[in-house]
């Protein structure tokens, strides 16, 4: 079993700590004749502090989440610094550090999905769900077909994009925004024409080695093994996601993100869905 130790796992502990400081003084205090009138610190930090460290907790891990996108790998659906609105609810909240869930769906085909970075699980990674368990995924020049229907993909004007709430932004800039629709709803991808996902799988995973082939880089076949499913990055060129890591197991699925929160540099970007 694999421990992470992320913010909700520290927000679990200071809930823990701060509730037994609040039970402890209510126990002394009932042993006392009277009550005293000044408290010491430890008593009022676990008076004051713990319904409003409960709440958090309870939020961020059985509704709902703010966690903040560091990287590019989902571009153009997610920019670097968006805070994202993540849904426990559509999955089931997870029990802290195990990851356990209380499972009230599962994750579907096209979600853009948080969950645990299999190699460190104290770290959270977003991407798209693109394989279902089972499902024979085709990968070719950055796009991708399943279970042998024929690829749908087609690169988008700025007209198009203006029609699709994106705006391109400088890192765009030489870029193809390309519509994919293959097994999953419409999404639009970022692909660099000098590159075409010509990123090489990862042999050295044993679920890459047993269940992809490879003829060329830039394309692969891989069937998507029971209880994992294979996660990508919008950015196609610029995302470490399954081709580097390998397929991600069902239980290190975290939430599912539903909207852009916030954005500091873009608050246009405010409450867009996913």
């Amino acid at each position: 079993m694999q421990i992470g130790l992320s913010i909700n796992e520290f927000l679990f502990c200071a809930t823990l700590v701060t509730g037994l400081c609040r039970c402890a003084w209510r126990w002394k205090v009932r042993a006392m004749p009277e009550p005293p009138k000044r408290r010491p610190l430890w008593a009022t930090l676990g008076a004051d502090l713990f319904v409003v460290v409960a709440l958090i907790f309870t939020c961020r891990v059985a509704v709902a989440d703010w966690p903040r996108v560091p990287s590019g790998s989902m571009e153009p659906t997610l920019r670097v610094g968006d805070y994202l609105l993540i849904n426990h609810l559509a999955y089931g909240p997870r029990l802290p550090f195990t990851n356990t869930a209380i499972e009230f769906g599962s994750p579907q085909r096209g979600d853009v999905v948080v969950f645990r970075y299999p190699h460190d699980v104290s770290q959270f990674y977003v991407k798209r769900l693109v394989g279902m368990p089972g499902d024979v995924v085709v990968f070719n020049d950055g796009t991708v077909s399943i279970n042998g229907e024929p690829p749908d993909a087609q690169v988008l004007e700025d007209g198009a994009l203006a029609a699709l709430s994106i705006r391109r932004s400088a890192e765009d800039r030489g870029q193809w925004m390309v519509r994919e629709s293959a097994g999953a709803p419409p999404r639009v991808l970022k692909i660099n024409p000098f590159v075409r996902g010509r990123l090489p799988l990862n042999q050295e995973d044993p679920g890459i080695s047993e269940n992809c082939r490879s003829p060329r880089g830039g394309e692969w076949q891989c069937t998507v093994p029971a209880e994992h499913y294979l996660m990508l990055g919008d950015n196609r060129d610029a995302s470490a996601d399954s081709r580097a890591w390998g397929f991600l197991s069902h239980d290190q699925v975290y939430g599912k993100a539903v909207r852009v929160l916030f954005n500091f540099d873009e608050p246009e970007r405010a409450w867009l869905p996913l």
